[in-house]
This record gives C-alpha cells, structure tokens and sequence, in this order.
C-alpha cells in the first residue's frame, strides 16, 4: 500500500515503519495516525514478520509531538475522540502479539514519547531528546502518557516529567528505565535489527503468550497476575514450538520454530 506520511519496508522477517514528515520533525497529524494504524494491521496479520521497528525519517526527530496546528479547530469533545482515537493506535502497538522496537534517532517529544512508549522496546540515538511538554500548552498528554510513563517509570519520576514540561536525554531516559539501549546514531538502526533477530530466533508463539501475559498481568494484583501467567504457561504445551524447544535442548542444539 502507498502511504503519503509514512514508508513501510519488509524485509527479513522485520517491518520498519518510518515517519517521514521531516519538515515538521514528523509531527503526527490525523492523516499520520491513520497511516500508522493501517500499516500496524497489516503487519500485525502478516505471518512472515515477527517484529516491528518504528523509527522517524530525517536526522533531527523521531516524532517531534502532534501537529498542533490541528488543536485550533478542536471542541472539547473534538479533543476527546483525538484523543481516544490515538489511544486506540497505540494500544494496537502495544497488542500486536509480536515485539515492536522504537528506534528513537531524535525529539521523542509528547505524542512521539507516547508512541516510543506503546512499542516493546526503546533504543535511543544518545543524541534523542524524550519529554512530555504538553503542559506547556494548557493541556495534559493524550495519547497514554499519564499511564504509560507511570507504569514504566513510576509515579514520582512521571509526574516531574509530565508537570516540568522539561527534556531529558537518552542517558537520563535510560538511567530510569525509559530506554532499553543508547547507542551512537550511526549504530543506531544496526542496533534495533540485532535486537530484532534475536526475538526472531524464538518461538513467535510464545513470545506472544509472554506479552499477553505481562500485560494482563499488569492490569490486576499480583494473585491474579500470576494466574494468567499460568494459564498462557499451560497454552505453550499445547504449542509444537514447545516440543521442538525441549528436544533441541536435551539435544545440546539449536531449535527451529515453525510458529506452530
């Protein structure tokens, strides 16, 4: 499918999705956001990709934060289905069953940390930039920032973040747990690809039970968290990845997933 604001590369077994608005540090407008949620189905229902990196086009942002220019013409319930629908897009990232990496070579800024945040993984440029400066318009993050941030960093450190406004670097973001990896811009789509084939040497089956099961988890107390974990346990024996992954084992050899 020809896309205006974004390209889509598959190769490998990995999907690259790249912003490419670079004239507006790839700020994400409705028309973008409707793009990226296509392109996140279709890869989601491809069985030959196991793994989507999401990176943004040009040298100086990743996603720079929605294209403000829109918030004009917003009524209150205008910016609540904008909202909403942006929501719906990420969380879509965050279910797809399969591991997404946000390859993050500039500004994360609002709705670009919120997007670095729906993906599985954050490897940073250690030149990128992340913040959440929305306040500093008069309103609040809308795109599951407030939940997301909370959840990865903890309250405190989200609310100094979310209330400062201010920008924090690869280093400081990795220091909290925000990145997974910084690494030097040149190394940077190396580096995403590298991780990308490891999550491909696993069984797709049970890398997908493993994040339904993290993120179901998180939704409830710990009792009822490690009950799903039990239940998607018992799931993988039900899997020929499983017996395939036990024989090369005992075997003292490498297993070959067939994703079944």
């Amino acid at each position: 499918m020809a896309y205006e604001n974004i390209v889509v590369e598959k190769k490998e077994g990995i999907a690259t999705i790249t912003i490419s608005r670079p004239k507006v540090l790839n700020a994400l407008n409705v028309a973008t956001m409707d793009e990226l949620r296509d392109a996140v189905l279709d890869i989601r229902q491809d069985d030959s990709i196991g793994v989507m990196i999401i990176t943004g086009g040009g040298e100086k942002a990743f996603v720079a934060g929605a294209d403000i220019r829109e918030f004009l013409e917003f009524s209150p319930e205008a910016a609540r289905r904008f909202a909403q629908s942006g929501q719906h897009v990420f969380r879509l990232i965050e279910t797809m069953g399969k591991p997404s990496i946000a390859a993050v070579n500039g500004f994360a800024l609002g709705g670009g940390c919120e997007l670095a945040m729906s993906c599985t993984m954050r490897v940073a440029s250690d030149s990128a930039k992340f913040g959440q400066p929305e306040l500093n318009l008069g309103v609040i993050p809308g795109y599951g920032g407030t939940q997301r941030l909370t959840r990865i960093v903890g309250r405190a450190a989200a609310l100094e973040l979310i209330l400062s406004g201010r920008f924090i670097s690869a280093q400081e973001a990795a220091g909290m747990g925000l990145v997974n990896k910084v690494t030097q811009p040149e190394n940077l789509m190396h580096t995403c690809q590298e991780m990308a084939k490891v999550f491909l040497s696993k069984g797709a089956l049970a890398i997908r039970y493993a994040m339904e099961a993290v993120d179901q988890g998180l939704q409830g107390t710990i009792d009822e968290g490690c009950e799903v974990e039990a239940n998607f346990f018992g799931l993988c024996f039900a899997t020929e990845d499983m017996k395939e992954g036990v024989k090369a084992f005992l075997e003292k050899r490498e297993a070959k997933f067939q994703g079944k």
